[in-house]
């Protein structure tokens, strides 16, 4: 498992866990889009670490190199996960041609500190899915469990 440092600086133990329709879905997605890169965002319970709903937004940037969310998407998928009790928990986008690792802009771009940051990777025939927590720049990779 990946260490995160905690807030007395030792090192504790994250992971993701994502149920299998989940999963797919986001696969799907990126496959779908390509060339193009895809995004959405992923709902669990408040403060968990378990991904159980995900909205597909579209890629109001229509890039093979970058996303930005929709923002009416965006709206529909926060009111859609209050309604059900979730919130949203991170986002998902595709790296079409690259590995599932945030890129420069990927870390500038990352609004929320306590969100989840996965990247499907269309590098290779199967999509491979890596998840990281971006803090004040720094990137750390959290371990992807099924759930």
């Amino acid at each position: 498992m990946n260490g995160v440092a905690n807030e007395s600086g030792r090192g504790e133990s994250e992971s993701l866990s994502i149920t299998a329709d989940v999963r797919a879905a986001m696969a799907e997605l990126a496959v779908r889009e390509y060339p193009l890169e895809a995004c959405g965002l992923m709902a669990g319970s408040p403060g968990s670490n378990e991904i159980v709903r995900f909205f597909a937004c579209r890629n109001v940037d229509q890039s093979a190199r970058v996303y930005t969310l929709d923002p009416g998407d965006h709206l529909r998928a926060e009111r859609s996960a209050e309604d059900e009790g979730l919130e949203i928990r991170g986002v998902m986008h595709s790296h079409t041609h690259t590995e599932a690792y945030p890129s420069p802009t990927d870390v500038a771009a990352a609004p929320d500190p306590d969100w989840h940051y996965l990247i499907v990777t269309l590098k290779r025939e199967t999509p491979e899915m890596r998840t990281f927590r971006i803090r004040q720049g720094h990137i750390a990779e959290i371990d992807l469990c099924a759930l």
